[in-house]
């Protein structure tokens, strides 16, 4: 089968059993691989009922047919689960080389079921696949836990997936992290550390392997990659990645009111350009580093050489983790939010979630709806870099304070009674750093994201700026003001089927070719003949899946909303600004044929896009 190496991992921890299932041709045909293969499967394997932490739960970690071959970025994974944090559906994304090894090692995806009695990991090596005791590395946090293994198993070039001290003690917004020799990758969002915890699966291990992925026209393919890559370096959004990484977007999201400070309640922050990519080039960057694949190379490596911060060469603070630890908890000091992304992604936690989760404690505390009592006698500030740092060792070891906070902002809030709509989540995701009031866009985005708040389900803040455009304006996605709400709908949906595209084939969505190349390079792998139409099809059915699996968990139209806390008019570069939640739900719902009253997709559109089986279940 093109594109495929045609094998799962099934790895039964329960039952201390591996075994190699083939994939289904039917079930690939529709959905591809990826995020579209994961819940397919999962939504066969998963109830309302099951628990997010239990047995139950299959953690998947899944690659594409893209994975591994020539075609730029094709080393990002996809892990899925039943979210802990959410309890609806759990995707995170890396880059880095795991998925390309675990292409080379002969497996399409690992899915994980059951609970180890003991701490274990497992070692894929040379064909054979076996889980060892992990006894001797759980405690140690993500980066640890890579040396160790290079030790145990005397190669330095092994790739590492792991989860740190905040997964084992299942923090619902625990990571899972890919050091990968430095350049480390983090799967932040969802929670999905604490299902991998919860498994006491301590980490994936990969040694490197010599399987050849069988493609339908493999110079075809080659050629395709590279024009690929010169189209993607054309693109001004990768020059500017390359030059200053994601941090390089800060002065500008500053300056539109996309980087709101404070919880979501400032505009703008004065102290954003000391947190830059610029900044940082400047006073602590050593390289640029990059993931497989990979010509914009977006990641940073820097070195604080003094001060209390002093730390050797290290991965870089990337836009979001700056948002959610610098401006959002108005700590202005560069080095400072460095130190506290690295303390998060050793501890194995998602820098979103944890940031917004503590400056909604801190908003809660300001306003008199926590006292100390409820902080363990702890006062809470804004700008105390200090603070910051004891709460996130708190968090990751469930200890006093911390216990209350690693439920989330949506759990602390239910804890104590506080209003939904002063909690910035959707569907119990934190909301990450592209203020829907900057971009209205977003607003959709938000809402409708089938993992609750997410950035990356449809990035149209790059799209309404043009930084994109050459990669998805021939699709239909429009370039409009960035503050109008009306006629907003189509434009996004589109632009959400094509990454839902994206996280199955899988590409990162920082690389935008003309759409024609990247399906030459689809059909080149797959030895299809696919054209826009069939490819933005694909896209909507695997966005309809994973809508499929939101409402068998109970998700209804009710969930479909933002928090009164992201809508309220601020001065800056929103200038006031607020998206018409109503009209733009209406257009919404109409160019995605739901019904309105429950959010579920029609009879004729999920007879349309080859779901009718799922009819029954859905509409009874």
């Amino acid at each position: 089968m093109n594109g495929y190496l045609n094998k799962l991992l099934y790895v039964n921890l329960t039952d201390l059993k591996i075994e190699s299932v083939p994939l289904d041709n039917q079930i690939t045909r529709k959905f591809v691989g990826g995020a579209g293969l994961a819940c397919r499967l999962m939504y066969d394997m998963v109830e309302r009922s099951t628990d997010p932490l239990g047995p139950e739960n299959p953690l998947f970690f899944m690659t594409g047919p893209l994975t591994g071959t020539s075609v730029p970025t094709t080393g990002r994974t996809i892990i899925a689960a039943k979210s802990p944090l959410t309890r609806i559906w759990g995707e995170s994304a890396c880059g880095g080389t795991f998925a390309a090894w675990l292409r080379f090692a002969g497996y399409d995806g690992i899915v994980v079921e059951g609970q180890a009695k003991n701490s274990v990991y497992l070692l894929i090596s040379e064909g054979k696949t076996e889980l060892k005791d992990a006894s001797f590395l759980w405690g140690k946090d993500t980066f640890e836990t890579q040396k160790l293994l290079e030790k145990e198993l005397n190669d330095e070039g092994v790739r590492v997936m792991c989860i740190g001290p905040a997964g084992e003690n299942k923090v619902k917004f625990a990571s899972i992290v890919h050091p990968d020799r430095g350049r480390k990758a983090v799967a932040g969002r969802t929670g999905l550390g604490a299902v991998m915890g919860s498994k006491k699966l301590k980490a994936i291990v990969i040694q490197v392997g010599k399987a050849e992925i069988p493609v339908a026209d493999p110079e075809g393919l080659k050629t395709q990659a590279k024009e690929m890559a010169k189209t993607t370096m054309e693109n001004f959004a990768s020059q500017m990645f390359q030059a200053l990484g994601t941090a390089g977007y800060v002065d500008m999201a500053n300056a539109m009111g996309d980087l709101s400070s404070k919880y979501f309640t400032v505009g703008d922050n004065a102290d954003a350009y000391n947190l830059s990519g610029a900044t940082m080039q400047e006073k602590i960057l050593i390289k640029n580093t990059g993931c497989y694949r990979c010509p914009i190379r977006c990641g940073r490596e820097v070195e604080i050489k003094e001060g209390k911060y002093q730390m050797p060469p290290s991965p870089g603070p990337e836009y979001e983790s700056i948002g959610a630890l610098g401006t959002n908890l108005l700590i202005g000091d560069l080095n400072a939010v460095t130190y506290l992304t690295l303390l998060c992604d050793k501890l194995g936690m998602d820098t979103i979630s944890c940031g917004v989760t503590i400056g909604f404690a801190i908003y809660a505390f300001e306003k008199s709806l926590l006292s100390t009592a409820e902080t363990g006698g702890l006062e809470l500030s804004w700008g105390d870099a200090e603070l910051v740092e004891k709460l996130l060792q708190l968090i990751a070891t469930r200890q006093e304070f911390g216990d209350l906070l690693a439920e989330g902002a949506r759990g602390l809030a239910e804890k104590f009674e506080i209003s939904q709509d002063e909690v910035a989540t959707v569907k119990g995701l934190e909301v990450p750093f592209h203020d829907p009031r900057a971009y209205h866009g977003m607003a959709l985005t938000y809402a409708f994201s089938t993992r609750g708040a997410c950035h990356n389900h449809a990035d149209h803040y790059l799209a309404t700026i043009g930084n994109i455009g050459p990669g998805v304006y021939p699709l239909g996605v429009e370039s409009t003001d960035r503050f109008q709400s009306e006629g907003k709908a189509k434009s996004v949906a589109v632009l959400e089927d094509y990454r839902a595209l994206y996280s199955s084939l899988i590409m990162c969505s920082f690389v935008n070719p003309p759409p024609e190349q990247v399906i030459n390079a689809l059909n080149c792998a797959l030895g299809t003949n696919y054209d826009i139409p069939a490819i933005k099809r694909i896209g909507e059915r695997i966005l309809t899946m994973k809508r499929l699996f939101n409402l068998k968990m109970g998700l209804t139209a009710a969930d479909d909303r933002l928090p009164k806390i992201i809508l309220e008019p601020l001065e800056g570069g929103q200038d006031k600004h607020v998206p018409d939640l109503e009209l733009m739900f209406q257009e919404y719902y109409a160019v995605r044929n739901w019904d309105r009253s429950t959010g579920k997709p029609s009879r004729d559109k999920l007879k349309e896009l080859e779901l009718e089986e799922f009819i029954p279940a859905i509409w009874g």
